[in-house]
């Protein structure tokens, strides 16, 4: 399935079902700073070196299945990369793999908009 397809099922899905599959901006930086779900970064070494994201877990999508036992099982995990298209593909596979995972809507740069400013001290930053 392509990127062009995966668009086109999710415009076609329930409203109601996509709240099982995504989570919204606010909503992750909610349950992060109540320490329910990590993030998981899924760019590539080339991306991340462009642009940092000191947050969550650094796994490109393609070292994944070789990593699965660095992924914390008991909270959720939700899956960013720049927009959403890869995050959403991964997410499908770590949910196969009995993982509970979710895709972060509006991808990294969603975030990085939502984090601006003064806005990021919302977020609470692990140690």
């Amino acid at each position: 399935m392509n990127a062009v397809e995966i668009d086109e099922l999710a415009r076609k899905a329930a409203p109601a079902a996509m709240g099982e599959v995504r989570i919204g901006l606010d909503e992750f930086i909610q349950a992060y700073n109540e320490g329910k779900c990590e993030l998981i970064d899924i760019r590539m070494p080339e991306e991340t070196a462009i642009w940092q994201f000191n947050l969550g877990l650094r796994i490109p999508s393609n070292e994944l299945p070789e990593r699965l036992d660095e992924l914390p099982r008991e909270k959720l995990l939700v899956i960013a990369c720049p927009m959403s298209d890869r995050s959403n593909m991964v997410r499908s596979y770590l949910a196969a793999k009995g993982f509970q995972a979710k895709y972060l809507s509006g991808g990294l740069l969603g975030l990085a908009d939502r984090l601006k400013g003064g806005a990021a001290k919302s977020l609470k930053l692990r140690q």
